[in-house]
């Protein structure tokens, strides 16, 4: 991942910060920007929820300005829907079950993901009180009917249609019900090549759901190396070797997802579906992470256990000195380090990384016929 190699020459990410923004009426604002998903872009809508899928206690925000205190987020500091909007120019979106969602700060957008769901509505049943997906694309349309009570419906259909959307969901599915336990209901159902064409066609179904609601500019992220994160070290890898099953089970699920999306672009006509390969950005800090100025990616720098694998990051955790000398915040989740160069990929990625094109390509497509 050559990211520096990347980059445009500053004028042009200037412009791009510029095209970032939409006008309605007289206003300029920053266009509204949606996140779907689970807990790698959750921005804390678990927090209002009875579920021990939460990431309301410290270590967690750590490094997360201002505050350096939880804020639901499973990171140290930003996820990727913060960075994303930070290079649109916005700030970044609420939860939406926060209370302060209300009046103008709908208009920036919401983020509507929740930690431990999946494609399935059977994934994370463990975790018993999230937002599942069907659940989140009915507070989509909630939220629209609420932003038409303020600026109409017509506007509103228009900032809905101009806004950048970000979809994050499909690992739970393997980690949280595949793979959750031996001989799973789902195992036991599907051969795994099976499940995961079962998985390409329901996701289908959502994204479909997705663009009937009006969204037509949609980041859809693949699964990350599922078998080398630190959890997957700890209980299933051998000899700090990532966990060949569930990387199995990532590259068969990654090539399908990105076909499936050139496909309802092609139904569609138009590049609706944008497939970010974030599993491959993640690949290389695994495959090298020196060259990225990590020490390490096997270690999480907060657990416990083998690879500080085991559980998630709690006050009693063992805790790194230096965040950003680690691929991985916990057992699960990277580091805002490491998300900070997946958005880098996002914004100027070569076609390996950003297909059919990158966000600074949509931007500038978006400003000439906005």
């Amino acid at each position: 991942m050559a990211v520096l190699s990347s980059f445009a020459p500053l004028a042009i990410l200037s412009f791009v910060v510029v095209i970032g923004m939409i006008v309605c009426g007289a206003e300029a604002r920053p266009r509204a920007f949606f996140v779907f998903g689970d807990s790698l872009v959750d921005s804390g809508n678990n927090n209002y929820l009875a579920t021990t899928a939460r990431a309301d206690a410290p270590p967690y925000g750590i490094d997360y300005a201002p505050s350096h205190s939880p804020t639901g987020r499973f990171s140290n500091g930003f996820n990727i829907p913060d960075l994303i909007s930070q290079k649109l120019g916005a700030e970044s979106t609420l939860p939406y079950l926060s209370p302060e969602l209300r009046g103008n700060r709908l208009l920036v957008g919401a983020n509507f993901a929740s930690a431990g769901i999946g494609i399935l509505n059977d994934t994370g049943i463990q975790f018993v009180n999230v937002i599942r997906m069907y659940r989140q694309l009915e507070y989509f349309k909630e939220y629209q009917n609420r932003v038409s009570a303020i600026i109409g419906a017509s506007q509103a259909k228009s900032l809905v249609n101009q806004a950048l959307v970000l979809i994050t969901v499909g690992g739970n599915d393997f980690v949280n019900n595949y793979y959750l336990v031996p001989n799973s209901a789902r195992s036991r159902q599907y051969p795994l090549p099976q499940y995961v064409t079962y998985l390409i066609s329901e996701y289908q179904k959502l994204l479909q759901k997705l663009y009937d609601l009006g969204a037509r500019r949609v980041l859809v992220t693949g699964t990350g190396p599922l078998g080398c994160v630190p959890s997957e070290l700890a209980q299933r890898g051998r000899n700090g070797q990532c966990a060949p099953d569930l990387q199995q089970a990532a590259a068969l699920f990654n090539p399908q997802l990105e076909q499936m999306l050139q496909q309802l672009n092609r139904k569609l006509g138009r590049d609706v579906f944008i497939a970010a390969n974030t599993g491959k950005a993640h690949n290389d800090f695994i495959s090298n992470p020196r060259q990225f100025g990590f020490v390490t990616s096997k270690v999480a720098c907060c657990g416990q256990g083998p690879y500080n694998g085991l559980g998630l990051c709690t006050p009693l955790s063992n805790l790194c000195p230096n965040r950003g000398q680690y691929v991985f915040w916990d057992a699960f989740h990277p580091s805002e380090k490491a998300n900070r160069l997946i958005v880098e990929e996002i914004m100027s990625g070569s076609k390996a990384y950003m297909n059919p094109m990158n966000l600074s390509t949509i931007l500038a497509l978006d400003a000439i016929t906005t």
